[in-house]
């Protein structure tokens, strides 16, 4: 049994994968083999970006046997996971049927998984393995043809890796590192929105971490760019993937040296300071303006939340 995930991370959408990932192991033949003859191996399947589901009695099942696959339909790609108490899981990727085409499964949905999160339609558990599947999935669809010389590539490595037969170039799947923070000031935090928000909502503030920047110059450089916001002192907090396609969102406090604000509107519609009362307020749904902000399963709100209710700060 795996030991409980008592860090913050572990609270957050998408973040708690319980799966033995063998990784030491993608590489030898011999054992893939056996694991993938199991009886006991399952799939999550995705057809392009979306996970299918299968509805049994009011209930949604996310794992599909070797016979539940070959009816869903054609593979594209299949990588091996890792192991749960019961045996090996796999992601599947499936040809996207024609618009016309009816599959004839009354019984399997399909549903993002942004829905499935928030919706909680699956276990957090599950919801982890299905944003391991979704971002690796997403990866070998955009990856069939070589980056050094435009050649197709085949799968190795039990699915994390592609390999070039004609020039002989390895590539492996990418996981692009966000910088999402909340400046804060005594008893004050800002917090910005833009225009795809839905209405109401504020957020942490964010940005993508730039070649041979660390994660603390990222946080400060993003806060002044899209803020004006000069910032010293940058505490990590929590991290969450977030498989949309595949980023590793890295949560972190920073202390604000001043109150000037100079808002980059090209990056966002408003930004402004938000007291503590009020962040408490948004995390409950009763803020007195309607002003709201980013569900549970986000790690803005998770960020909010140590801060304005947990005490997280300089």
């Amino acid at each position: 049994m795996s030991p409980p995930r008592t860090e913050r991370s572990a609270t957050l959408g998408y973040s708690v994968n319980l799966l033995d990932r063998r990784a030491e192991y993608r590489d030898d033949t011999g054992y893939m083999a056996e694991l993938a003859a199991s009886p006991h191996a399952r799939c999550v399947v995705l057809q392009g970006d979306v996970p299918l589901l299968r509805q049994r009695g009011g209930t949604a099942e996310a794992l599909f046997d070797r016979t539940d696959l070959a009816e869903l339909g054609t593979v594209r790609e299949k990588a091996f996971l890792g192991l749960d108490e019961h045996g090996p899981i796999y992601a599947a990727l499936l040809e996207a049927p024609a618009p016309e085409n009816d599959q004839g499964h009354d019984d399997v949905v399909a549903m993002d998984l942004r829905s499935l999160a928030v919706q909680g339609v699956l276990p957090p558990h599950i919801l982890g393995v299905f944003a391991q599947a979704k971002s690796l999935m997403h990866w070998h669809q955009r990856h069939r043809f070589c980056s050094n010389c435009g050649q197709p590539t085949t799968v190795g490595s039990a699915g994390w890796k592609r390999e070039c037969p004609a020039c002989g170039a390895q590539h492996f799947p990418r996981t692009d590192p966000v910088v999402i923070m909340l400046a804060v000031r005594g008893d004050r935090c800002v917090l910005g929105r833009q225009a795809r928000f839905v209405k109401g909502v504020y957020s942490c503030l964010a940005g993508f971490l730039e070649p041979g920047e660390t994660l603390e110059d990222a946080v400060r450089r993003e806060l002044f760019e899209e803020a004006g916001v000069a910032t010293g002192r940058v505490r990590y907090l929590a991290s969450q993937p977030w498989p949309f396609p595949a980023s590793l969102m890295i949560g972190c406090i920073a202390e604000a040296a001043a109150d000037e604000l100079t808002v980059d509107f090209k990056e966002l519609e408003d930004a402004r300071w938000f007291t503590r009362d009020e962040v408490r307020q948004m995390l409950a749904g009763r803020h007195p303006d309607g002003i709201g902000c980013p569900p549970p399963i986000a790690i803005a709100h998770g960020i909010l939340k140590a801060w304005a209710e947990d005490g997280e700060g300089f």
